[in-house]
């Protein structure tokens, strides 16, 4: 998990070095327009021109959107093992339970293969649960044993949903509050051009271009992190809503399999 947690960070760090790079190109004017306006915009210039509490804001800005790409990677990474296990585990299970075969059934919901299968967790932890009451001889009767078990895969599927939910919080915050650190550098970049205007004594666009390009570049920045990490958030929020249907129907299901099987 951690090897492929640090992987993840790797792409994550390579793909917005790709973007950061190719700012520039796109961000200039042609050369025939820089020849007849008398220069253009460059995205380089701008960041030169910045103050130390401007680039401070850029800075944050920058490690949040290494943050949510990170985070958005690893949890669709995971995400999509736990999907793909999952579809494979479900009908070998339900074939050993069919036949009875209850230690085969634990053993392959307990198999490496499955680790990221949220079905297995839980299923796993009612099919424990009911060969622990079977095995040590408890003088339970049928409803007690059945809410026993039911209890245990509820612990399962809540620890289990808690466990898939990791790092999907950590979106919703910087997707929520981006925005307003990019308004702080806004609010410093216009602060610079009234600066500017006092310093000079004149209102022209030479007092003011350095304060106006800093507000601008960190609006941009704000939105350009918080706008994937919105998008990435509600994609993992749909997955999780999808994964947690998918294991009240394996728990009532498996609670349905034990009602019959103590009938």
């Amino acid at each position: 998990m951690v090897g492929h947690t640090r992987r993840n960070w790797q792409i994550a760090l390579g793909v917005l070095a790709l973007v950061v790079l190719s700012i520039p190109a796109f961000a200039q004017e042609p050369a025939a327009t820089e020849t007849a306006a008398g220069g253009g915009l460059d995205i380089i210039e701008m960041f030169r021109g910045m103050g130390p509490t401007a680039w401070g804001v850029a800075i944050v800005l920058l490690i949040m959107s290494f943050l949510s790409v990170g985070v958005a990677i690893e949890r669709i990474y995971t995400f999509s093992q736990a999907r793909k296990q999952s579809k494979m585990y479900a009908p070998q299970v339900a074939k050993h339970l069919k036949d009875g075969r209850l230690k085969e059934a634990i053993a392959l919901s307990s198999s490496k293969d499955y680790r990221y299968s949220h079905l297995a967790k839980v299923v796993l932890a009612g099919l424990q649960e009911y060969q622990f009451q079977q095995e040590t001889g408890h003088n339970l009767n049928r409803d007690d044993v059945l809410d026993t078990v039911r209890r245990s895969i509820q612990r399962a599927t809540a620890l289990t949903a808690s466990d898939l939910k990791k790092g999907v919080s950590t979106l919703a915050t910087i997707g929520s509050t981006a925005p307003f650190v990019g308004l702080l550098g806004t609010v410093v970049g216009v602060i610079n051009a009234f600066v500017g205007i006092a310093s000079t004594g004149s209102g022209g666009i030479g007092a003011v271009s350095a304060g106006i390009s800093e507000a601008l570049v960190e609006t941009a920045l704000g939105l350009f992190v918080a706008i994937p990490a919105v998008w990435f958030y509600n994609y993992l929020t749909s997955r999780l809503e999808y994964f947690n249907v998918e294991m009240d129907n394996s728990s009532s299901e498996l609670v349905d399999y034990f009602i019959k099987k103590t009938a």
